[in-house]
């Protein structure tokens, strides 16, 4: 049986959470990380979102402007030894890993570090000292204040579209869950404007952060480096429709187990509460159905199926003219990777 962390790898609104929610029910014999790299992605001297760059206040308000790749990496470490008893389950966008609009990927300069020296240094030819634990030691020079944090000044890794190397991805167990981009991608644009706007703190929607481009490229490679199986979890065709036996069949493929009964609800343990709160906390507005959530019921009705005029009207009545356009050319602009993704989706079964 593997004891590999389990990392369940995704984009932004597929439901993960309500599903990572599940799994926190089991604090008995897993032990779950909440999306803990988003925290270099956006906010630490490596980030590779441009979300916050012109923002240091918001960076700083943000507690994690110092959390570099290292920094996370350390923390499931850590995490995983003070739980040796359970295995770790951790649920993260997969984009947080590669750097946007396909810039090459080179590895962070702060595991890098930790994997050579910890007090290597080296000197760019901008005159800039880097220090490989990925702390520019030139970031408060007026001249280099505002120096984009990437591209690193470290070399790639041959086909890797992550700061990652693989040494360390091999280490986790992946599997992956994708939604049609017709349902996540106005999920998440709900999440840029007013009023959920002023609760996540995201105050534009940015088409790159929808990741679908990016969780291809890294199952991808992947399954090129015999990483990953012939499979991922995917929604055939709602995912609200067909929660229990997803919920089985990624039991199936990590071979642990499940705490919901045989309605698809969970026990409410007043410690899985608790944790799903704490963990949920630094991302608000994006996680309070999951929070509150009693389980995952399935529908009384399947739902029904729409055509793209559908879809566009329902956009224009909620969103206006404009913004429906912009969600339509995002969610056509995610397509061909969903469709390439769900190829090798898992097939449902009728429950046992």
């Amino acid at each position: 049986m593997s004891t590999k962390p389990i990392f369940v790898a995704t984009h932004p609104r597929a439901c993960s959470t309500a599903f990572e929610r599940v799994f926190m029910t089991r604090h008995d014999i897993l032990h779950c990380i909440h999306e803990p790299f988003g925290d270099a992605f956006y906010f630490g001297p490596e980030r590779l979102s441009e979300r916050y760059e012109e923002d240091e206040k918001g960076r700083i308000d943000s507690g994690f402007s110092n959390t570099t790749y290292q920094t996370v990496l350390d923390r499931i470490e850590g995490e995983a030894a003070e739980h040796q008893d359970k295995r770790v389950f951790i649920k993260d966008i997969t984009h947080y890993l590669v750097p946007s609009n396909d810039r090459p990927a080179s590895i962070a300069p702060s595991i890098l570090g930790h994997q050579q020296d910890h007090h290597a240094s080296t000197k760019e030819p901008d005159g800039i000292h880097h220090n490989l634990n990925g702390v520019m030691l030139g970031q408060n020079n007026n001249n280099n204040k505002h120096k984009p944090s990437y591209p690193y000044p470290t070399a790639p890794e041959p086909n890797n579209p992550t700061v990652v190397p693989k040494s360390i991805l091999q280490k986790f167990h992946f599997t992956f869950l994708i939604r049609h981009p017709q349902s996540s991608v106005p999920s998440y644009y709900r999440c840029t404007i007013p009023p959920l706007d002023q609760v996540t703190g995201f105050y534009s929607f940015m088409p790159t952060e929808m990741g679908y481009d990016e969780l291809r490229r890294v199952f991808d490679y992947l399954r090129a480096e015999k990483l990953v199986g012939p499979r991922i979890a995917g929604q055939q065709p709602s995912f609200e429709d067909n929660k229990k036996h997803e919920e089985i069949e990624i039991c199936v493929t990590t071979r642990t187990t499940s705490s919901t009964t045989q309605r698809g609800s969970y026990p409410r343990i007043a410690a899985s509460d608790e944790q799903a709160e704490q963990s949920f906390a630094k991302w608000k507005g994006f996680h309070e159905d999951a929070i509150h959530s009693q389980g995952l019921k399935k529908r009384e009705s399947k739902k029904a199926q729409k055509t793209d005029e559908e879809y566009d009207g329902e956009w224009i009545e909620k969103f206006g003219e404009e913004a429906a356009r912009t969600i339509r050319e995002t969610v056509n602009g995610c397509l061909d990777d969903y469709r390439y993704l769900k190829r090798f989706a898992l097939k449902n079964k009728a429950a046992p």
